[in-house]
């Protein structure tokens, strides 16, 4: 069985102990970024490139003055891209920016409402970023036949939505995300709709590899003390499913043997 003092799980050839991963938007300030993700303990986070300054304009602050590259892996994300086309220059840039730095998690939105992903458009971009080097980790529906469509593409991770972006509605359809995780090669991170710490440990009881998080920390009265509960939601969850949870029964069992009883 696995131990969990060494439990990992390896993206793009680097191991990671942290199964949660944050985003940095929707922060009051710079300096509760900071602290929440200090407090969340996760190793890689996440950022909207077309909606973050990563040294494009001088004259602003700088996120990478709180993220810095020597602490966290970055991942340069494609967050209101509603095309194929911008959400590979969106990649394309981020590489730019970042000297060469070939991670990405690839969202291609197909409406304003519901922040559903265009799955056409996103197979279309994988093609063409994979094509081009990058290493993708992709969001994409809780569909698992679209899910082995993209690791078999090439994704290094598949990231299937909980719920919708920002909802806060927890896991809608967990059979799905169970049948995704029983059929993948790579990590499976559920990404969107989680809400509170329950919804994380209940992913990880899934079997998840991790989750990615943003809205539920940042909207939450207290982020910084979020962050430490979704970081203690995750572990919880993830000893839980190494444990192997006892199997469901319809009627009572008696938690002390029957026989033998004294009198």
């Amino acid at each position: 069985m696995t131990n969990p003092s060494n439990d990992t799980f390896t993206l793009a050839g680097k191991e990671y102990s942290s199964r949660l991963l944050v985003g940095t938007g929707k922060y009051k300030d710079l300096e509760e970024t900071d602290a929440a993700i200090s407090a969340s303990g996760a190793e890689i986070v996440t950022f909207a490139v077309r909606r973050t300054n990563i040294g494009q304009d001088k004259d602003q602050p700088n996120l990478l003055d709180v993220i810095s590259p020597d602490r966290y892996t970055l991942l340069p994300n494609t967050a209101g891209c509603f095309d194929a086309k911008t959400a590979v220059r969106t990649c394309r840039l981020a590489r730019e920016l970042l000297d060469g730095h070939n991670l990405v998690k690839l969202e291609v939105l197909g409406d304003e409402k519901t922040l559903f992903p265009d799955v056409t458009a996103t197979l279309e971009a994988t093609k063409e970023l994979i094509k081009d080097g990058f290493d993708i980790m992709v969001y994409t529906n809780d569909d698992p036949i679209m899910a082995k469509r993209l690791e078999d593409l090439g994704c290094i991770s598949v990231m299937p939505l909980a719920a919708p972006i920002g909802s806060g509605l927890g896991i809608r359809n967990r059979l799905n995300i169970r049948t995704i995780v029983e059929n993948a090669s790579v990590p499976i991170l559920v990404d969107a709709g989680v809400g509170t710490a329950s919804d994380a440990a209940i992913a990880m009881e899934l079997g998840c590899d991790g989750v990615l998080m943003n809205t539920a920390i940042a909207a939450a009265k207290n982020p910084v003390l979020m962050a430490s509960a979704m970081r203690k939601g995750i572990e919880a969850g993830r000893e839980a499913y190494l444990a192997g949870r006892m199997a469901p029964k319809r009627f009572a069992s008696a938690s002390s043997p029957m026989d033998g009883l004294f009198f």
